[in-house]
């Protein structure tokens, strides 16, 4: 399908403008200027011509030669300042719409990104928002000041001779049509290539975030195949751009030298036949050359507004969507709660994907702990997804302190909850940056504390930089376990009213989760703990089992006076009892 320009996009981006219109509207109005001496300097050339060369009068050549000179001089400033505010403007207008573009993406729900790709929104957030730049930069200044020089030029040049200028513009038709050609052919390509880019960017920031586990399937040959391959389509879009733009110019330089040739031939005849002067055949050749640079750029500049069309229409596409999860009209802040968690008939399915909580209904009293157990897919993750409203329930309602969480605004929701996930997400930042991610206001005494209580305090010290050492992407140079601590240490240092752990000592050996859960069962006193439970040991300290099965509660016990859940669940859930038996097995006991 044909890409063209999009109006609605075009005027879009240049409303992005309107915070810098003051030094926008100096720039247009320094181009006029600038125009006016681009149509006024042929003018004194050709006076120079004709009472200073022709007549043999030095003096003519002299003045006009310094008046040439000034006008070229004011010309320049009058350019270098045009530029200066232009730029500073389509610099400003990128810098707005990289941080609205990333406002956006931080704004948007967890089902926005589990569709989207890194590489693509990276491609965006770069290459699209340059394109803009140009557009309300250089762009249209270039499209307004080469539309007006055309008309200023065309002007003068029949004032000077009606006769010349119908001649000259027999060969303007086609210089116009191969110029509209050039753009209609170049725009779809240009769509093209951009789509590449952006697929070549993506596949590259899926290998560099996958390195370690491409190296370790010895799988480098493959995706080096697969990246060429990718490579080489832009390669090939690329080429036949490059041969279409080879061809433009060349076809335009040719029938810019016809018309060149028809004015020195036609020309010559009238000043031989003296229906004008040499000086204002000189002035003519002059506003030739003036008119025939824009006919030619004419379509680039159409070429390069289409790009930054459609690269408008990728941003606005990200900053026009609605994220699924959004506070109420009437929302309000959540209070000091209790940790009562309630939920209520609770449903739920990911986008375009079977159901995977299918009518959910538990209650965990202030201070409790609730352990999920559960295989692959049982719903686990989708619960704890659901209290600090990651996602919303498809149908029911999740209560905290008997409020319903869709009343209450997001950011005093999550406020009340400290989370340690699955995958442990660590910036690319300090140790200590990294702890007091939850509460940047921390002091050096709290961090140490909460790293003490996560058993990571000792292992920083021991680090040459200690709470200074800075961790790689993604916590790279630290192992599973160490990054575990730091992530349990940030939550604690949060010192929530509600736990959520998602598997939290899973990446971590015996002794150490032996550790960690002392210092988490000090932590939980008095808080609401939901922990994804993957060993028995976990449920075992639990004072509330949910077993989960294909999104269903499959069995669950409270603790009594008499027995524990433990004990409870080995006595009425076989499932329950398969399960720990399965892990006695593996623990050879």
């Amino acid at each position: 399908m044909r890409r063209s320009i999009r109006p609605n996009y075009v005027f879009r981006a240049l409303a992005c403008l309107k915070p810098y219109w003051p030094m926008m509207v100096a720039a247009y109005f320094v181009t006029f200027l600038i125009n006016g001496i681009n149509i006024w300097m042929p003018i004194v050339i050709g006076g120079i011509v004709d009472e200073g060369i022709r007549a043999g009068v030095r003096e003519h050549i002299v003045r006009g030669s310094f008046f040439l000179l000034g006008l070229a001089t004011l010309k320049g400033v009058m350019t270098y300042l045009t530029g200066v505010w232009t730029e500073t403007s389509s610099q400003g207008v990128a810098y707005d719409i990289r941080n609205r573009f990333h406002e956006k993406l931080q704004e948007l729900s967890f089902s926005f990104h589990d569709e989207s790709e890194t590489g693509q929104l990276l491609a965006r957030s770069v290459q699209d928002v340059d394109r803009i730049r140009f557009l309300t930069g250089r762009a249209v200044l270039h499209l307004v000041q080469l539309g007006t020089q055309v008309i200023g030029v065309t002007v003068a040049m029949f004032i000077i001779s009606p006769r010349l200028a119908l001649l000259t513009f027999t060969v303007m038709p086609f210089l116009a049509v191969g110029a509209l050609r050039f753009g209609s052919r170049f725009r779809p390509l240009s769509m093209k290539v951009r789509d590449r880019e952006a697929q070549l960017t993506s596949r590259l920031e899926q290998n560099l975030h996958g390195a370690r586990i491409v190296k370790a399937f010895a799988r480098e040959p493959r995706e080096i195949e697969l990246f060429d391959e990718r490579n080489g389509s832009l390669l090939r879009i690329q080429r036949v751009e490059a041969r279409l733009r080879a061809l433009f110019l060349p076809s335009m330089e040719l029938l810019a030298a016809a018309g060149t040739l028809i004015v020195i031939v036609g020309g010559g005849r009238m000043v031989i036949q003296e229906m004008v002067t040499i000086g204002a055949l000189v002035a003519f050749m002059t506003y030739l050359a003036q008119l025939l640079v824009p006919v030619r750029r004419f379509g680039w500049i159409l070429s390069a507004i289409a790009q930054a069309s459609a690269s408008a229409e990728r941003i606005f596409e990200v900053l026009d969507l609605d994220s699924e999860i959004t506070d109420a009209p009437l929302a309000v802040d959540l209070p000091a709660v209790r940790g009562e968690i309630r939920f209520e008939d609770v449903s739920f399915s990911y986008a375009r994907s079977r159901r995977v909580l299918d009518r959910v209904s538990f209650a965990v009293q202030p201070g409790e702990k609730l352990a999920l157990l559960g295989g692959t897919g049982s719903g686990k993750s989708s619960i704890i997804n659901l209290i600090p409203r990651f996602y919303d329930p498809t149908s029911g309602r999740i209560l905290i302190d008997g409020r319903d969480i869709r009343t209450v605004r997001i950011k005093s929701l999550r406020e009340h909850i400290g989370t340690v996930l699955q995958d442990t997400i660590l910036f690319a930042s300090t140790i200590r940056e990294n702890i007091a991610f939850g509460k940047p206001g921390a002091g050096e005494p709290e961090i140490h504390d909460a790293a003490k209580a996560a058993h990571i305090h000792d292992f920083v010290m021991s680090l040459r930089e200690g709470y200074d050492t800075h961790v790689g992407e993604k916590g790279v140079t630290l192992s599973g376990g160490q990054k575990q601590r730091l992530s349990i240490a940030r939550a604690i240092l949060k010192n929530p009213k509600i736990l959520i752990l998602d598997d939290a000592t899973s990446s971590v050996d015996t002794e150490t989760e032996s550790l960690i859960q002392e210092a988490m069962e000090h932590l939980m006193t008095g808080r609401t703990s939901i922990i994804i439970a993957q060993r028995l040991s976990t449920v075992m300290s639990a004072d509330h089992v949910l077993l989960l099965e294909r999104g269903r509660i499959a069995a669950q016990a409270h603790r009594s006076v008499k027995e524990s859940p433990h004990e409870q669940l080995l006595r009425t859930s076989g499932h329950y009892a398969e399960i720990f038996a399965h892990q006695l097995r593996e623990a050879g006991v």
